[in-house]
């Protein structure tokens, strides 16, 4: 049976379930490169999504498979994915579509319709450690998911950081208190690898300069993986030299520093030239070999076999609705300043200005910084997820959404989290030196000086008070709020106006 492989950009694993099918003799590898106009994509991520993807295809065909490879076009309007499909299969007189399952709901669902007219099979994305069935499962009669218990059961499944008597390792399942400390002492951090530029890479990164350089970022310097060797490598350097470090600092932020002890393999991971278990295994077996804490491993392996699962198990129970919730009702326009970095305020500039550079900004400058932002000052949960999704090289709809919606933004109500991840301007303070170059203070509530964090918070308290009264974790804050002499409270509230037309007038 002569069948037509179709091997999407963020399926370039060579075990992928589809790739597992195809005979060399009969069969061909359908590639096609296509980058959507909306959102509009840093130029890091388009240069690293085109270099991956040629790379590999490049590597199949060394390997004596036949393929198909559609390059973008310089001039002409890219047709959809599905239509380039349909119009290669009608062409070559191919018996069936093999296609493992895609990442992104409305692709799958654009592939289904299809399906009815000619013969596709859809195969499961075994890359992942948790089908869409055990999640499933495991959510059933629960009132809520929380992401702790489901890791549980991800860690015991998988035998990861298990003892011999099937207890996790160190008599607890996680180590957070440990691995919530502000950065102390002066920084000194591993260097992180320089890759050789291929001249695969070197056309690609010519294409984008000619073809996209009105997008958002910096093209150069470019020090992406764009091939599984390359990408090993780098799970290699950071086990060896950034692991060790992680655990303690990896809530901390620290000025002119954007990768600080952080892996940097999210973009590898989610593309799939790595493999979630084989990074997992690695990690622990340098705790097992006494070369990174406890506390360092576990708070690592949390965010990929925790939360990564958690969070793709999330988008696929509750889409195509997810994407359309927004709890707090936050419609305010994404400032100009998410694209600019051109503002006073120092931590919003400097997380800007990572990601403008690298296509990358660490979680907890995403989460506690921009994403913070945007959840106190109400902005657009939608304009949020476009900027998320196209400012990130490790950004596809199944993570971004609900770690943008439901995380940062509590667009969904408590589905991902217990509670809004609000916080003032003395957590920056606490978990950073940002403050001690910034004009504002974080010390201050209300003037020209106070930290703009501080009001935006108390006043999304007020705000959506009537919503978050539900969520006991929320009641002492706002029990704090409702304390708080009349005076106070409209001080702070008319500081908040303030600054909410400072930041339509470009002041902030």
């Amino acid at each position: 049976m002569k069948k037509l492989i179709v091997i999407l950009k963020d399926q370039l694993s060579f075990c992928l379930s589809s790739l597992k099918c195809a005979h060399q003799a009969t069969d061909t590898l359908f590639f096609y490169e296509f980058v959507e106009s909306s959102p509009s994509h840093h130029q890091k991520k388009i240069a690293f999504w085109l270099a991956c993807m040629r790379h590999f295809a490049s590597t199949l065909q060394e390997q004596g498979f036949q393929t198909i490879y559609i390059p973008i076009t310089e001039d002409e309007k890219p047709s959809p994915l599905i239509e380039e499909m349909l119009k290669v299969y009608q062409k070559g007189h191919y018996e069936k579509i093999i296609i493992t399952e895609p990442s992104e709901w409305s692709v799958l669902e654009e592939i289904k319709k299809l399906q009815r007219d000619i013969p596709i099979e859809i195969l499961p994305d075994d890359r992942f450690l948790a089908t869409k069935g055990d999640f499933q499962s495991w959510a059933n009669g629960k009132k809520q998911l929380r992401m702790e218990y489901f890791y549980r059961e991800m860690r015991r499944k998988h035998h990861i950081l298990i003892d011999t008597s099937g207890k996790p390792e160190g008599g607890k399942w996680n180590f957070d208190q440990e691995n919530r400390k502000p950065f102390k002492g002066k920084p000194f951090f591993p260097k992180r690898l320089r890759h050789q530029k291929s001249s695969l890479l070197q056309e690609v990164l010519a294409l984008v300069e000619k073809n996209f350089s009105h997008h958002f970022g910096t093209l150069q310097p470019f020090h992406y993986a764009v091939t599984r060797e390359e990408a090993l490598l780098e799970l290699e350097d950071f086990i060896q030299h950034a692991l060790p470090f992680f655990g303690d600092n990896q809530d901390a932020m620290v000025a002119s520093e954007p990768y600080l002890y952080h892996s940097l393999l999210s973009s590898y991971l989610n593309i799939g030239l790595l493999l979630p278990l084989e990074i997992c295994e690695k990690a622990q077996e340098a705790y097992y070999q006494g070369k990174a804490p406890l506390n360092a491993v576990e708070g690592f392996i949390r965010q990929i076999l925790g939360w990564r699962e958690f969070i793709r198990g999330i988008y696929w129970l509750y889409m195509p609705n997810y994407g359309e919730l927004n709890f707090l009702k936050a419609t305010r326009a994404l400032p100009s300043f998410y694209w600019t970095g051109s503002m006073k305020m120092f931590c919003m500039q400097e997380t800007v200005n990572h990601t403008k550079e690298h296509a990358y900004s660490h979680h907890i400058q995403r989460l506690m910084i921009t994403g913070n932002f945007a959840l106190l000052a109400g902005l657009n949960v939608k304009e949020v997820q476009q900027w998320y999704l196209g400012v990130y090289s490790d950004a596809y709809e199944w993570v971004e959404m609900p770690n943008t919606l439901g995380m940062a933004l509590f667009g969904d109500g408590g589905i991902v989290g217990s509670k809004p991840y609000a916080a003032s301007g003395k957590y920056i303070h606490r978990m950073s030196n940002y403050c001690q170059k910034c004009c504002y203070d974080p010390n201050l509530l209300t003037g020209n000086r106070a930290c703009p964090f501080n009001a935006l918070y108390w006043d999304f308290m007020a705000r959506h008070a009537h919503q978050l009264q539900k969520y006991q974790r929320m009641n002492y804050m706002l029990s704090t709020w409702n304390h708080f002499p009349d005076e106070k409270k409209e001080a702070i509230q008319q500081e908040a106006k303030s600054i909410f037309y400072k930041m339509e007038q470009g002041e902030l």
